[in-house]
């Protein structure tokens, strides 16, 4: 029997790419073009050769002896990166989705669920992803973390945020009975005081990130503005904020209009989230002080119009909004990173849609795919390591059989994919 189970594992392995080991012999992949993450251009018939899960050497001369993955007829590039998703969330297109997964699935489901997640976000080619919050699944986000880089399940290499904050009365879910106590989808914090509490105990708990929401209540103004209600107080939002940056973690800030974004900026966050309507003066403090912006286009495109069908039309009008912010943003040197809100949609709609969404706003392809990886290496803080193909560096590489400058629609057609090393997926 425990023959039987040790042949029957080493295939479930092999299956998902555990059973080649990062530190054996030398690989080389045989590129047909290359995308290296630094500049515009594709570099012809080049050589990646990987030993021990790095890069050893970028060239065109393979080493005697080694193992050739032939991938000439592909274009490899970096590994790619979505520093937005949620791995435990499904879809909320409507209130009830989201109410249905947070009443009716436990944890341990939910948890299992988001093992089939991160195994489709490797294999859609995201070797590295943010996941910015559990959604009223506490700290599962960490425990998928903990158990991806122990080697027990499938997923991209993971920075996690937790329960995320907000106010009372600000997050569902909202609209049950005053006497039936319900969950939230956000650990609820009032007061400068209990703001920095919160941050403490999530950091505690495996936080890689703290992530805030800003805004809510969303309208446009006759002038075309996107207005909101902003949450947290400046004072509650800077104790956020002063707290993270004390502690060495940075805060993502979930703001899509006027008020929560410039609170967000005057507070010093790390990053602004979806960001649809960012003002002139905001974009140009952004641009200052280094923060990101995460504009997330495709779930406004998939959400609006579920939204619009419960009665809140505002969100069809974002979408125009958002492509005018997009382009304000570029034209004012805002660093701008790729990200999906992946789980706001179903996991079974590829997030490398986005890669479309950000053309279609302005971007160019090669732009595009710099916002995730080299870009998005840099908002993670995991430049030195990852985001380029260059000696020395990780061995997290996909490839696409096409050429994704002429069509960024073949970022969804990843074929290949390797992590520190192993690979996962292949032609």
């Amino acid at each position: 029997m425990r023959r039987i189970f040790g042949i029957g594992l080493l295939v479930v392995l092999s299956t998902f790419g555990w059973a080649q080991n990062g530190a054996g012999r030398v690989v080389v992949l045989r590129c047909g073009n290359l995308f290296d993450g630094r500049g515009d251009a594709l570099r012809k018939n080049v050589v990646i050769v990987i030993d021990g899960g790095k890069i050893d050497d970028v060239g065109t001369s393979v080493p005697s002896g080694a193992q050739v993955i032939d991938l000439s007829r592909e274009t490899c590039m970096p590994g790619l990166m979505d520093t937005h998703t949620h791995i435990l969330l499904n879809g909320d297109i409507t209130a009830e989705d989201y109410d249905e997964q947070l009443l009716k699935e436990s944890p341990q489901y939910r948890a299992i669920r988001a093992t089939v997640n991160a195994r489709r976000a490797l294999e859609y080619g995201f070797t590295s992803i943010r996941d910015l919050e559990t959604e009223g699944a506490g700290y599962a986000d960490a425990d998928m973390k903990k158990a991806i880089n122990n080697g027990m399940i499938p997923g991209p290499r993971m920075e996690v945020a937790t329960r995320a904050l907000d106010v009372t009365g600000a997050y569902p879910l909202q609209g049950y009975a005053p006497n039936l106590p319900v969950p939230h989808g956000v650990q609820i914090v009032d007061g400068a005081d209990n703001a920095r509490q919160a941050v403490r105990e999530q950091i505690s708990y495996g936080a890689d990130w703290i992530k805030v929401y800003s805004d809510r209540s969303y309208r446009v103004r006759e002038d075309g503005v996107l207005d909101d209600i902003p949450t947290f107080t400046m004072d509650e939002l800077r104790a956020i904020v002063d707290e993270a940056h004390r502690e060495r973690h940075k805060v993502a800030s979930h703001a899509m209009a006027l008020n929560g974004v410039h609170n967000s900026v005057e507070a010093g966050v790390d990053s602004i989230e979806h960001g649809n309507y960012i003002a002139d003066a905001d974009l140009k403090m952004m641009a200052q002080h280094g923060i990101f912006y995460v504009p997330t286009i495709y779930v406004g495109e998939y959400v609006a119009q579920g939204r619009a069908a419960e009665g809140a039309p505002v969100w069809v009008k974002m979408i125009q909004i958002h492509e005018d912010t997009f382009r304000r943003a570029m034209k004012a040197g805002v660093k701008i990173a790729f990200g999906t809100d992946a789980g706001g949609f179903a996991w079974t709609v590829n997030p490398a849609k986005e890669f479309s969404s950000m053309v279609k706003f302005g971007m160019t392809p090669a732009q595009a795919i710099r916002a995730a990886t080299s870009s998005a290496a840099e908002l993670l803080g995991v430049q030195d390591s990852l985001g380029t193909v260059e000696a020395g560096k990780l061995a997290d590489i996909v490839a696409v059989p096409g050429d994704p400058l002429s069509d960024i629609s073949i970022m969804e057609k990843v074929d290949f994919v390797m992590k520190g090393g192993n690979v996962v997926k292949k032609p």
